[in-house]
């Protein structure tokens, strides 16, 4: 019993695990470090190549949900990552380095699990089953041989990064530790803004000097990763309303809520690293120096990366896909992570539980499973093959993907727990049917109490 997994990434190295769990032998192709991306930097597996954040775990947030319904799932990257979680207040951030670190031992070690770092340039023949999970960087090659399975429906948007800069270059003086309504143990650096402050950082930020797309490409950011400096053109006051919103936040030093914040969000559980959270760009490094360092305590900062723009590709999945991610056509064949237009690290990792999951059973003949529909991943698989193919976009988890509740709720909080009542249970129930083994205790998110 085999299976072939394309994609080292956060999705596939999730398939190759679960699937290698289930009792199959698995092949894991990754291209790098032979072959790099315009955005990783290194050839380990689940490189996080944007920011090191993983959202929130608020089981009131989708995201947070759904990490919930991962960990009853018994997901080898949630439990990694909360190894290796560095403060972040309600979200779960990691030191990216240790993360992918770990991950790639992980995988390596396991005896079902043989890594080939070879580029695939061509999908496997239709007797191997497969999981392609290449994600939004796929090679040429592969997105051309792709193209024979999926019809030529390929999609494409454009990402921008945000800058890391050096710990020990920041004037911590001027900075201010809180998370907002003090969730968590103040785990970001803030620095505050006065208004004629944020003023001229906005005017910095509207007329610095870009790499711009070439025409083809404009118009096609996904919204959530679009440029700070196209956010700031649309409007002065944009970002005091958007990243740089003080609500939650009292700086110390005044007693007072400052006109805006920059928060730095630690990367490395020492705190070396931090990055400029909502600050991801497409400046030109230069324009990047003088603009950040406009931000108080950032006027000396040395930067460990830059931020960027590349270019991410995904498939018409209602075109492609089933709600078990196999192609409608080419049995065995298997699709997960952000190249089906799923955007998040947590929603790529849960389809690729899924993809491995499912090829696993295809191996050993039985059919493909659909998980619950009042859960965040069976409400997710079921938008994105079923979802209307005309102007097909990323989509990220949210509570608009769910089932109505029968019972109006009193609040918008109040509907969110009850939603998200119902899915642990639903979660929990197919997870003991299906025999899953979860990490050790109860699992990497606290599905009972955390809110």
């Amino acid at each position: 019993m085999h299976a072939t997994v394309i994609g080292g990434g956060l999705a596939g190295s999730e398939a190759a695990w679960r699937a290698a769990e289930s009792g199959v032998d698995v092949t894991l192709f990754e291209m790098r470090p032979r072959v790099q991306t315009p955005a990783h930097r290194t050839g380990r597996l689940a490189e996080l190549v944007c920011s090191n954040s993983l959202k929130s775990r608020l089981l009131t947030t989708a995201g947070g949900l759904l990490k919930a319904e991962l960990g009853l799932l018994g997901s080898v990257i949630l439990q990694e990552a909360e190894n290796h979680a560095v403060p972040a207040g309600s979200a779960l951030a990691v030191d990216r380095i240790r993360f992918s670190e770990a991950v790639t031992r992980r995988i390596e070690r396991h005896p079902r699990i043989t890594v080939v770092r070879k580029e695939v340039k061509s999908l496997p023949p239709e007797d191997r089953a497969t999981v392609v999970a290449s994600g939004p960087l796929t090679s040429p090659s592969l997105a051309n041989a792709l193209e024979g399975v999926v019809g030529g429906e390929y999609l494409s948007f454009y990402d921008a990064i945000s800058p890391i800069v050096m710990q020990d270059s920041i004037d911590l003086c001027l900075l201010f530790r809180a998370a907002r309504y003090d969730k968590g143990e103040a785990d970001y650096l803030n620095c505050p803004l006065t208004r004629e402050e944020y003023h001229d950082f906005i005017d910095a930020l509207v007329h610095a000097e870009r790499f711009e797309p070439r025409p083809f490409e404009r118009g096609k950011f996904f919204a959530a990763c679009a440029p700070v400096e196209d956010l700031a053109s649309r409007g002065v006051d944009t970002l005091a309303f958007g990243c740089m919103r003080p609500v939650g936040l009292v700086d110390p030093k005044t007693g007072e809520r400052p006109h805006a914040v920059v928060q730095l969000r630690s990367e490395t559980s020492e705190g070396t690293l931090y990055s400029l959270v909502g600050m991801q760009t497409r400046l030109r490094h230069g324009e990047q120096r003088r603009v950040f360092r406009m931000i108080p305590g950032l006027a000396r900062a040395e930067f460990a990366r830059y931020g960027s723009l590349h270019r991410n590709t995904f498939i018409c999945s209602p075109r492609v896909i089933r709600t078990t991610l196999e192609h409608r056509t080419r049995k065995g064949l298997f699709l997960a992570g952000q190249l089906t237009g799923a955007e998040g690290y947590v929603e790529s990792v849960a389809l690729g539980w899924l993809a491995g999951h499912n090829v696993g059973r295809y191996v050993r003949g039985q059919n493909p499973l659909v998980p619950p529909r009042e859960t965040v991943l069976g409400s997710l698989v079921r938008w994105l093959a079923t979802s209307s193919p005309e102007g097909y976009q990323p989509m990220n988890a949210n509570f608009g993907l769910l089932p109505p509740l029968q019972r109006r709720a009193a609040s918008k909080r109040e509907r969110y727990k009850q939603m998200s009542d119902r899915a642990v249970a639903a979660m929990r129930d197919w997870a003991e049917h299906l025999g899953v083994e979860r990490d050790r205790g109860e699992g990497v998110i606290n599905v009972e109490g955390r809110s």
